[in-house]
């Protein structure tokens, strides 16, 4: 870890974070260092390369595949029937369709793992959601579902450009703060988030920070005037980090729903960010501990001392991470720059949540064969980072089913 992470951890210890829990990959109050999913050569790898170690003779991945629905049969002479999912729809890139059905046995199911966003979205085109909604959009409806996705939440992020006067590494999350009041502190820094010294390429319009906004908003010149306002600025307040913080849980919830029947469109999805007054508290002593940050003496040798915290806020507002109105008051008011400024860290998740959608086996309720496992089925959000835990989800939910079908097995 070198001179950037390491100025955020004293930062940090320096303002009150603790204790200090070294590296840990253990969820605890105080300041960390976390894993990674970057080797020592800087690649990712990523869920894709547990592809690795799959029996080739048991697996058959089908690429650029895109499932339209999923199959049902009903038995309609049985008034006590539950609808059996029993294959899929789908279609490959060029557009031809194609069926998958499952072998037969009555311990054969399928497993839906699209995610907060594409999880209750193919639930409610394969006719699983509020029934006057499928109505509307002409799908048949298998079961007449209102909770599929509601309850979606996404965890609201605001940050912190800090200029340097002297070089940085390049880096990425490593060091967190876990706050005793609901509030994740973590940085990043160097040439990889301001793509060739130009942009904020973390937060740039070109990766969607717009897209929690209503279609008609998202428009190609406001994202133009945005980029052009990012590569205005002098190359020299380029060079630095992003602090961040990051609510937890949140508190504040909402719903997706269809936009049209076609899987490759995105949802219509409203967050409520800070809907809930807890979660905006939240998110104002995490920038107040932010600016406690910059001022430490550990920070020292990567601020400018002429360069206060709310011109800090003025260069986030000014350059339009989002399409939200601005206020006069932005960089005055720590409350008014949460709501101004709050962007995504791409953590979203609910809509097909445990106890609502799915039971504790995640199976899908009132219907048979069918589960989902993804993070649509979180209730809050685990942790700082949620690929550990759904990765080990996916493991603890498939040795778990392997294992109920071995013991049928033997009982047979």
């Amino acid at each position: 870890m070198r001179q950037w992470q390491s100025a955020v951890r004293d930062g940090l210890l320096e303002v009150g974070v603790l204790p200090y829990n070294g590296f840990t990959y253990d969820h605890i109050h105080g300041t960390k260092v976390g894993g990674t999913i970057f080797d020592h050569n800087g690649h990712r790898h990523t869920a894709a390369d547990l592809l690795e170690y799959a029996n080739t003779n048991t697996i058959t991945l089908l690429l650029h595949a895109t499932v339209h629905r999923i199959l049902f049969t009903t038995h309609k002479e049985r008034s006590n029937s539950r609808p059996v999912a029993h294959g899929v729809l789908y279609k490959d890139a060029r557009g031809t369709e194609h069926r998958a059905y499952l072998n037969h046995g009555t311990k054969n199911e399928i497993i839906v793992s699209a995610g907060a966003l594409g999880s209750p979205q193919l639930l409610m085109l394969s006719g699983i959601g509020a029934g006057h909604h499928l109505r509307e959009h002409n799908i048949s409806v298998v079961l007449d579902q209102p909770l599929v996705g509601q309850g979606m939440s996404d965890n609201p992020m605001n940050a912190v450009y800090v200029p340097s006067p002297s070089p940085v590494e390049v880096s990425l999350i490593s060091v967190v703060g876990i706050t005793n009041f609901g509030s994740y502190i973590e940085a990043v820094s160097g040439a990889a988030f301001t793509s060739n010294g130009s942009e904020f390429t973390m937060f740039t319009p070109k990766i969607g920070q717009f897209s929690k906004l209503p279609p008609k908003q998202m428009i190609l010149q406001a994202i133009a005037k945005a980029i052009g306002r990012i590569e205005s600025l002098d190359q020299e307040a380029l060079r630095g980090g992003f602090i961040l913080e990051k609510v937890i849980g949140p508190i504040s919830t909402g719903h997706l729903e269809l936009r049209n029947t076609d899987p490759n469109d995105n949802p219509l999805v409203t967050f409520n960010y800070f809907q809930d007054p807890r979660d905006l508290e939240r998110c104002i002593q995490g920038m107040g501990t932010i600016e406690k940050i910059i001022d430490s003496n550990a920070f020292a040798p990567f601020r400018y001392n002429n360069i206060s915290f709310s011109m800090l806020l003025n260069m986030i507002a000014n350059a339009q991470v989002n399409l939200l109105p601005k206020h006069t008051n932005t960089s005055m008011s720590l409350e008014q720059f949460c709501r101004d400024t709050v962007m995504t860290i791409w953590h979203y998740h609910g809509g097909c949540q445990v106890g609502r959608v799915v039971d504790n086996d995640y199976k899908v309720l009132g219907v048979d064969a069918l589960r989902v496992i993804d993070g649509s089925t979180f209730n809050y959000f685990p942790g700082t980072n949620p690929q550990a835990t759904l990765m080990m989800l996916g493991r603890y939910m498939g040795v778990r089913i392997l294992r109920e079908r071995l013991a049928a097995d033997e009982t047979n």
